[in-house]
């Protein structure tokens, strides 16, 4: 056996080795504790902000794993690195599984992510002062489809589209008028707070008709159109962006797809173009997502969550609140909390303290601004993956209808909370309730 007390080489190498192996809780109490808290969170609140979800375990360890340590600049058999060989494994598992899932002809599986996944489009597709068109931010559209305090917006002209007025869907009428007078390179398509289905082949020939290339945005419904529950823009869309948590259940980060002849100039643009080394981790976490979503019980998954939307949204209607856009075809809702007389940074404060984590949100032609809104965004994707189904939407619904008509009733909240308590111990996600983090002395 080695003597380390002979040998301060070694002895300095066993401290160093020591040190790899030690616990969060050693290293750093502090982060350990904000881990603790959010886990604890999580096993005991409602998580029903609509972009947010659960990871699988195996997503999760995957993202913890030794993948972390590589660098890996470039792409599987063409990295500016050695030693790449695993890690190429990994990556090119993930883009044959991304093209199978959604029949698209090349998949690139880098951009951090969906605002990247856009940016690698735009630089790949236009040229600084180009023209685009995209949804309106208080009427459901996204900051990296041209809001002026995106780099989108202030790279390129931007042009917007919204939805009627009277019906609150989709104005493919403005849409078209919009591209005849403005003449797009890129007709941008998605949203983050639009209930319905969009019609890509409709926009596609709008597209057509002024020689502009279409980029549908399917962040927040990738799991939904992976299943086939929610229209797939692939044959339609030049380009198909997404990030991977959401509806799809994955790692955070990033997608971009494209038609075969778009290809060679799209991974140019996001490496080097945009980024430089991949997370490895995230990329190997992608794979075992896209595995997931090919399975027959995501498909159950995905089909649960709108059923379990739409049953929420018919018990908040039956309670007296108005729907954006009369329902929903999705994962969420927007309910127009303006109306009974509270605005939707109140209402999200309220139900945070009754354990109904969501948050506010603008609605197409709101008064309000957007820090302080009229909307409330409710979504099902985190509830469903405890297992929830339709009984539960409408206790949810009868919980938040409680909260906000009392306006935030400090013994109603407290009573609510105690009842959210109950149902999240009865629906528990990884055991959470089982094991939970320990607190520190």
């Amino acid at each position: 056996m080695a003597n380390h007390d002979s040998n301060p080489a070694a002895a300095g190498g066993a401290l160093v080795g020591a040190a790899l192996s030690r616990p969060l809780s050693q290293v750093d109490p502090e982060i350990y504790e904000t881990v603790r808290l959010e886990t604890d969170k999580q096993a005991t609140k409602l998580v029903m902000i609509a972009s947010e979800n659960y990871a699988s375990e195996a997503v999760l360890s995957t993202c913890a794993s030794v993948m972390s340590n590589k660098y890996a600049e470039g792409y599987p058999g063409k990295r500016y690195y050695g030693g790449c060989e695993f890690v190429d494994m990994a990556e090119t598992l993930a883009i044959d599984r991304a093209k199978q899932l959604f029949n698209v002809e090349h998949a690139n599986v880098q951009p951090h992510s969906g605002t990247q996944a856009n940016m690698g489009v735009y630089f790949a597709a236009l040229q600084p002062g180009d023209t685009i068109i995209g949804m309106e931010l208080p009427h459901g559209g996204h900051l990296s489809h041209g809001h002026k305090m995106s780099f989108s917006g202030q790279l390129f002209n931007v042009v917007t589209y919204g939805v009627n007025k009277d019906t609150e869907l989709l104005d493919y009428d403005e849409m078209a008028a919009q591209a005849k007078e403005h003449k797009p390179q890129i007709i941008v398509v998605g949203a983050s707070a639009y209930p319905r289905t969009i019609d890509f082949a409709r926009v596609r020939s709008i597209a057509d008709e002024v020689g502009a290339k279409v980029l549908a945005d399917i962040a927040h419904w990738a799991g939904l159109v992976a299943a086939g529950v929610y229209p797939n823009p692939a044959p339609h869309a030049d380009f198909v962006s997404t990030t991977t948590h959401k509806t799809l259940r994955g790692p955070r980060g990033g997608l971009v797809m494209c038609k075969e002849e778009y290809a060679k100039e799209l991974d140019r643009k996001v490496f080097p173009g945009i980024q430089g080394g991949p997370f490895m981790h995230l990329i190997a976490a992608k794979a075992v997502c896209f595995l997931e979503a090919l399975s027959d019980g995501f498909k159950l998954y995905a089909e649960q969550i709108v059923t379990n939307a739409k049953a929420l949204g018919n018990a908040m209607a039956e309670r007296g609140y108005r729907l954006v856009s009369d329902g929903t075809d999705t994962h969420l809702i927007l309910v127009d909390v303006g109306q009974a007389g509270m605005t939707g940074k109140e209402g999200e404060a309220w139900l945070d303290t009754a354990g109904v984590v969501i948050n506010k949100n603008t609605i197409p032609f709101d008064t309000n601004s957007p820090f302080v809104t009229s909307g409330l965004r409710i979504g099902t994707p985190a509830v469903t993956s405890r297992g929830m189904g339709e009984e539960q939407m409408v206790q949810i619904a009868d919980w938040i209808h409680r909260v906000l008509e009392s306006k935030g009733d400090e013994e109603i909240s407290k009573q609510v909370r105690s009842e959210v308590d109950e149902l999240c111990h009865a629906y528990p996600i990884y055991d959470w309730r089982l094991r939970e983090m320990p607190k520190l002395d």
